[in-house]
């Protein structure tokens, strides 16, 4: 992966709209609007919505679903050399996940304050005992993607979203 595409921006705002598409996908089947795509070589290798609900799956976060998708396609479960566009900063689990499957980068939207492991309750990625670096950047299309979360929540206190 070169220099210009670790660090370029516009790329990376493209791949989030599809994230944050994939997340209103995830928001219409009242699951917690989280999305995200996988990328190589400028292709969209997987793609996911959180469907933890739906599918009774704890593990089924967006990140996670994508990367399955992607392993499969790909036919090798190291994604090398891969970009994962999330909305929202990845959980301890998903982070877990980016690492053993190699992921190169990593780029997210919106910090999770709670249980964001990136940078929000931990850094997680910069830990001397992983054997594995992620390059990781977080806010971009931040605000999109804290709006896409507040106005669900927002309307599930309200009582105009019903859970499946």
């Amino acid at each position: 992966m070169s220099q210009i595409e670790i660090f370029d921006h516009s790329r990376d705002q493209y791949f989030m709209r599809d994230a944050l598409a994939l997340a209103a996908q995830g928001a219409a089947r009242g699951e917690v609007p989280v999305g995200a795509v996988l990328v190589q070589n400028g292709a969209i290798i997987g793609r996911g919505f959180n469907c933890p609900i739906s599918s009774n799956d704890p593990s089924a976060h967006a990140e996670i679903v994508a990367i399955r998708i992607a392993a499969t396609v790909i036919s090798n479960y190291r994604l090398v050399d891969s970009t994962l566009y999330t909305t929202l900063e990845p959980c301890s689990m998903c982070a877990g996940l980016i690492v053993h499957s190699r992921i190169t980068r990593l780029v997210y939207g919106a910090l999770e304050p709670k249980a964001g492991i990136v940078q929000s309750q931990g850094r997680f990625f910069t830990q001397g005992f992983l054997n594995h670096r992620v390059l990781f950047k977080g806010g971009v299309l931040a605000e999109e993607c804290r709006t896409v979360l507040g106005d669900f929540f927002r309307a599930r206190r309200d009582g105009k979203l019903i859970s499946i």
